[in-house]
């Protein structure tokens, strides 16, 4: 989902909730609320590091009112609602149908690296169902 996106900080797995952008004709850093797009040139950060944010001395720091948590587009809530309020049929019927490769080739590598669906516990039966847990590559 494009708006969930994650903080430029190394190792910082938040999500993001303000954009960092340098002006260095005026040597002046300007933090404010997430981009609606990603920029090359800016950098996402979380709260925290939202907060912790210095720059060099002689420096200003410009801060606008941050949100206190990511947004997400209303097409982005939408796809999420209808992810989790698909019908068990439809994801069974996708999760069943398959693409036989031509005869005579092998499948790809890709293929036979893909994570494969978990068996539901014994007791989903009555449940929603419409997750799955994946199981990582070997």
């Amino acid at each position: 989902m494009g708006s969930l996106r994650l903080c430029s900080r190394s190792a910082c797995r938040q999500s993001a909730i303000a954009t960092l952008t340098y002006v260095y004709a005026d040597s002046t850093a300007v933090l404010g609320p997430l981009a609606t797009y990603p920029e090359p040139h800016c950098y996402d950060l979380c709260g925290e590091h939202a907060q912790r944010l210095t720059v060099p001395r002689g420096w200003q720091v410009l801060r606008l009112e941050l949100p206190d948590s990511p947004r997400l587009a209303p097409d982005e809530l939408s796809a999420l609602a209808d992810a989790v309020a698909e019908p068990r049929g439809a994801a069974q019927h996708r999760a069943e149908t398959t693409v036989e490769p031509e005869a005579g080739s092998s499948p790809s590598s890709s293929a036979r690296n893909a994570p494969q669906p978990m068996a539901p516990p014994a007791d989903a039966e009555g449940g929603r169902g419409s997750l799955r847990i994946l199981r990582e590559p070997r």
